[in-house]
């Protein structure tokens, strides 16, 4: 343990859904005691069944043995108590993004635990100043954001205020690094580094859908298949839940007044609809229906590579763009302009499947589909480096551990090269005027001196 740092043996959660359970776990495993609460006896016994069944599976995997499970299971107490946290030194809440409830837990916790336990907020964006300032004790309280499924992702974002204590900090990064997990400590702006990079990213992915230009699934695939992501972002949109999506939207405009971060009416009308994603079991997509991948039957186009293929099956009004293969296969933008026929489409679609190239169609503008997602993004991840938020390193590693990206965004700009990104993004500002994607002035640094972000 470093210097100035507190010690931590016993630790609290409060809140035992489906993240607050992972934390529970993800500090059982390091060998603390832990109380878990919840609001009612039902609850807490619903959040010991969530521990029961991931652990049980662990087990069932071989990944842990029935003796482990049972030592770790021991290590938690479950109540709907919050008295029963007096002995903690760390307490960790989990409940929903409401910050009149975060508030009032805090408040209550002050009369509770000790004056040296460290309380910790795992909000993903609201302001964790706002939530200190109800308190007795503002220097001891922190964000300690946890990413689902907290026992898998690394990412733990530590966040500090104006009025957090440096060794309550120390602490709680030490704490997360000995738990195995990946911690950047940055301070208290709406939505941190991960979301307020991630869901501005969704945002822009739903309105590109709202344009008609492209279908659902071949917007996914240009994040799943062009960029490398784990999913695409409507399918990542519906396992975040459409509701969260919104909500934080909300929280970055109220914050920046950005009109890339306001929520997209579509979202919005989703939302009024029940649509919540997959906790819902429709979303974007309808889930347990067959998706159809719109190949058509016919004809199959062949070529001697893909590289042939792709200059075969431009004309008509189409031409065929193809981008390097990474881990999700290779990508091939099918650009169609108002002269092309759908059979034309159609033939290059099912020609392209045929030589295991995954095909997106839209319309010819600017950045096409697949860097009218990407270019954004990277240029969002320079402007927060560049207001000295957060380090490249740190940015890169709360995508990469926090959100599964192979790569950071600032590790991609460097692989594509700043003065593509940045030609890239005058092109499509060109064309739209869309004042959000100027590029960064420390991009055209960047790319005027041949720097790279994280060489």
């Amino acid at each position: 343990m470093t210097e100035n740092t507190r010690t931590i043996e016993q630790v609290g959660v409060i809140g035992l859904g489906t993240m607050g359970a992972g934390i529970v776990e993800v500090f059982a495993k390091a060998g603390l005691a832990v109380v878990a609460v919840d609001g009612t006896t039902e609850l807490a016994e619903r959040g010991r069944g969530f521990l029961e069944k991931s652990t049980g599976k662990q087990v069932q995997r071989g990944r842990m043995t029935e003796a482990d499970q049972a030592e770790l299971l021991g290590r938690v107490t479950f109540t709907a108590e919050l008295r029963d946290l007096a002995a903690a030194d760390l307490v960790v809440e989990a409940v929903p993004e409401r910050l009149d409830i975060k508030r009032e837990i805090f408040g209550t916790l002050d009369g509770i635990v000790s004056d040296q336990a460290i309380l910790a907020s795992n909000t993903s964006s609201l302001s964790l100043t706002e939530i200190a300032a109800g308190t007795k004790h503002p220097h001891r309280v922190v964000g300690m954001h946890f990413f689902n499924p907290a026992p898998v992702l690394k990412l733990v974002e530590v966040i500090t205020t104006i009025l957090t204590d440096d060794d309550v900090v120390t602490s709680v990064r030490d704490l997360a690094t000995q738990m195995g997990k990946k911690p950047v400590v940055v301070g208290d702006r709406a939505g941190f580094v991960a979301n307020a990079l991630l869901i501005t990213y969704l945002a822009r992915a739903i309105r590109t859908y709202e344009t008609g230009h492209v279908t659902r699934e071949d917007l996914d695939a240009a994040g799943r298949v062009g960029i490398g992501l784990p999913m695409g972002p409507l399918t990542l949109c519906d396992l975040i839940g459409l509701d969260v999506a919104k909500e934080v939207c909300g929280v970055l405009y109220n914050a920046t007044h950005d009109p890339s971060a306001a929520p997209p009416a579509l979202l919005e009308q989703m939302v009024a609809a029940g649509r919540l994603g997959r906790k819902t079991g429709q979303g974007f997509y309808d889930y347990g229906e067959q998706a159809d991948d719109g190949s058509p039957a016919g004809d199959v186009v062949t070529a001697d590579s893909v590289e042939a293929l792709a200059t075969a099956l431009s004309g008509d009004g189409v031409t065929v763009e193809l981008h390097q293969g990474g881990d999700n296969g290779r990508l091939a933008e099918v650009v169609r302009t108002a002269a092309a026929d759908q059979a034309t489409i159609d033939r290059a679609r099912a020609s392209l499947l045929a030589a295991e190239v995954t095909p997106v169609v839209g319309r010819d503008r600017a950045g096409r589909v697949r860097d009218a997602l990407l270019l954004p993004h990277l240029n969002d991840a320079v402007k927060m480096l560049d207001s000295g938020y957060a380090s490249a390193e740190d940015i890169d590693t709360a995508m990469t551990a926090g959100c599964g990206y192979p790569r950071g965004p600032l590790q991609i700009i460097d692989d594509l090269g700043a003065d593509r990104v940045l030609e890239g993004l005058r092109a499509m500002a060109a064309e739209t005027g869309e004042p959000a994607l100027h590029p960064s002035p420390l991009l055209v640094e960047h790319a005027a001196a041949g720097r790279p972000f994280r060489g």
